[in-house]
């Protein structure tokens, strides 16, 4: 008899793997810390972004409120140029005395002293601007900043012009111009001296003027004399056309937009009757230009359309203190572009040009479109010093 087989027992269970046993003890001191840490910080930056937002809510609160006290002083400056603006002087017909009514008492302008001498050797006329006194005041502090112009009709645009003197109405010039003019043409020439108030925003005011006609005068020496200034006669604008351009201004934004829109009936600067125009927009402050901006150039037309828009940063403290300037300008692709005409807006401005910022000012956000009649660009001269 075989002995029967041992019956197998339950299988022992099986020990997991050391590298798979959880340690059931307790938490490091050095986790707990950094857990206590970590929560701080979070509860930390909540409170720091919370804190951001009400500050930024409140900033944007006052900004709004700055905005909108901006804007209202925008639109009272508007209105208070309103009332300022008075028409341009070229464009007033003096009116006659009425019935009952005396003439005017001629006003003493002044007189000049000047000499004149003929070099034959090299075919000039010498013009010596020495001086003037008792000049009339045209300046509100009771002075002017008179200056001489110095031309022989009929010719008006060779011209000389004398330094600026400023503040006096007394001035030393103690200047000489010549001109080239053959001796047997002397006599079918009138010499003009005409004396001018500079005026660094506007038009120059004429003082007065002397004129001598050179068919009275013996050139044989040289000759020196005083005389009494005249009232210089209303010399007629030349006609050099319109421009059209529009104004916008956002207090909030401090920003000026200005929109050069077309022009017309441009003077004919070219051999063919024709120009090539196109504009420059300068701001200027205190006299100085301080941005520039340029159109397109038109070519072969009179009445070109631009329709483009430039933008300049003016804050709502320095709008009364700026300017704009436009010039229409010739283009020339072999010579010097040659300016046609001028146009400047501004609280420093008259007339027009007044009208038209203190509109755009009493509108803000709104574009304000004028036509403005262009003006002979400036003549160079030198500029009173400080």
């Amino acid at each position: 008899m075989f002995p029967e087989p041992a019956t197998p027992g339950p299988p022992a269970p099986e020990e997991p793997p050391a590298s798979s046993r959880i340690s059931r003890g307790a938490v490091p001191p050095w986790a707990l810390a950094a857990i206590l840490l970590c929560s701080g910080l979070l509860l930390l930056s909540c409170c720091f972004y919370l804190y951001l937002k009400r500050c930024r809510k409140r900033t944007g609160k006052k900004s709004a409120a700055q905005a909108q006290v901006c804007f209202q002083e925008v639109k009272e400056l508007g209105r208070s140029y309103i009332d300022k603006v008075q028409p341009e002087v070229e464009d007033l017909d003096p009116a006659p005395p009425g019935r009952g009514q005396q003439a005017p008492e001629k006003q003493e302008l002044g007189r000049l002293q000047y000499s004149l001498d003929y070099d034959f050797q090299s075919g000039q006329l010498l013009v010596g601007v020495l001086q003037a006194e008792g000049l009339a005041a045209l300046d509100l502090g009771g002075s002017s900043d008179p200056y001489v112009s110095v031309y022989l009709l009929p010719d008006k645009r060779r011209r000389h012009e004398t330094k600026v003197h400023r503040q006096t109405l007394n001035p030393y010039f103690g200047e000489t111009f010549a001109f080239k003019v053959p001796y047997v043409e002397l006599g079918g020439r009138v010499l003009v001296m005409a004396v001018y108030d500079f005026d660094r925003f506007s038009r120059n005011d004429a003082i007065g003027e002397v004129r001598v006609p050179m068919s009275s005068v013996d050139l044989g020496r040289p000759v020196q004399s005083w005389r009494e200034l005249q009232v210089a006669p209303r010399e007629e604008q030349e006609k050099l056309g319109d421009i059209c351009f529009s104004l916008r201004y956002v207090p909030t934004a401090g920003k000026l937009t200005v929109i050069v829109l077309e022009a017309k009936n441009l003077k004919k600067m070219d051999v063919a009757g024709l120009s090539d125009p196109y504009v420059k927009v300068h701001l200027l402050q205190g006299g100085k230009k301080v941005r520039k901006k340029k159109t397109t150039i038109k070519k072969n037309t009179l009445n070109p359309y631009y329709n483009e828009a430039f933008s300049f940063e003016v804050s709502c403290d320095q709008v009364q203190k700026v300017q704009v300037e436009l010039t229409v300008l010739d283009y020339d692709k072999l010579g010097k572009n040659e300016a046609i005409g001028r146009v400047a807006v501004g609280a420093a401005v008259g007339g027009a040009g007044l009208r038209h910022w203190a509109d755009m000012l009493a509108n803000p956000r709104r574009p304000i479109a004028q036509w403005h009649s262009l003006r002979p660009p400036d003549r160079v001269r030198s500029t009173p010093g400080p």
